[in-house]
């Protein structure tokens, strides 16, 4: 989280310790849940490096500093962008005509999370922690601004996190795109300082629609034949 290290660590064990708890909730329900059951755990583990960001910056380890802007970014750049599409694959009926759009758009975020996140590690300079306004900022070069202006990854970016589940068969599945877009509106337009780090708290925050979704087993309202009680079949 993009305030404190005891703010990002206890963030972390909140969002890893429910994460944990929906994970074993979504494999006793249904593995058609199980993509969605773990963004809750990958957000803690996020949350956990950034804490060590912090401890990096506040000691003067450098080290330190770049193992953990590496893991946040991990999740920010490369998971998210292709994760969230795949998760929305998965819980598709096997029948929808949508199922194979999912699956080409997880494919082109994982492509592009690959462009956004690798060049990090390869000994360039394009990685840059800075504390802004008492939050973490993360202000780097990417690889595609060799080929794009920053406002056309970002716009990909946001399409590939908020379309796929705007387009589910599953109301309550739209019903978390607005979620997603509602912390793109507020990240743009008020916390421009640190987005970076206010986007991945608020989206952290956001995944708590996702253990709604879970506990409530919100798809057997619209399709019992794939989430009745306790089936669990595995998404084809």
């Amino acid at each position: 989280m993009c305030l404190s290290a005891g703010v990002s660590f206890t963030a972390s064990v909140l969002l890893t310790g429910g994460g944990v708890a929906i994970v074993a909730k979504a494999l006793q329900r249904n593995l058609r849940y199980l993509p969605l059951g773990l963004m809750p755990l990958f957000a803690g583990i996020q949350q956990f490096m950034e804490g060590n960001v912090w401890v990096g910056v506040n000691t003067g380890d450098h080290f330190q500093m770049v193992w953990g802007a590496m893991g946040f970014i991990f999740f920010t750049w490369f998971m998210w962008p292709f994760w969230i599409p795949f998760a929305v694959w998965a819980l598709e009926k096997p029948t929808s005509a949508r199922r194979p759009w999912f699956l080409a758009m997880a494919f082109l975020g994982l492509v592009l999370g690959v462009l956004l996140y690798v060049p990090h590690g390869l000994g360039t300079d394009w990685l840059v922690v800075t504390v802004n306004h008492h939050s973490l900022a993360y202000e780097n070069s990417m690889l595609l601004d060799q080929f794009l202006p920053r406002w056309l990854t970002y716009t990909l970016y946001v399409f590939l996190i908020v379309v796929p589940p705007a387009l589910s068969s599953y109301r309550h599945m739209r019903h978390f795109a607005l979620t997603v877009a509602a912390v793109v509106i507020l990240d743009v337009t008020l916390l421009r300082f640190a987005y970076i780090s206010f986007f991945c708290l608020l989206a952290g925050l956001a995944t708590l629609h996702l253990v709604w979704i879970i506990l409530t087993n919100r798809c057997a309202v619209e399709c019992p034949e794939l989430f009745g009680m306790d089936r669990r079949p595995r998404p084809a």
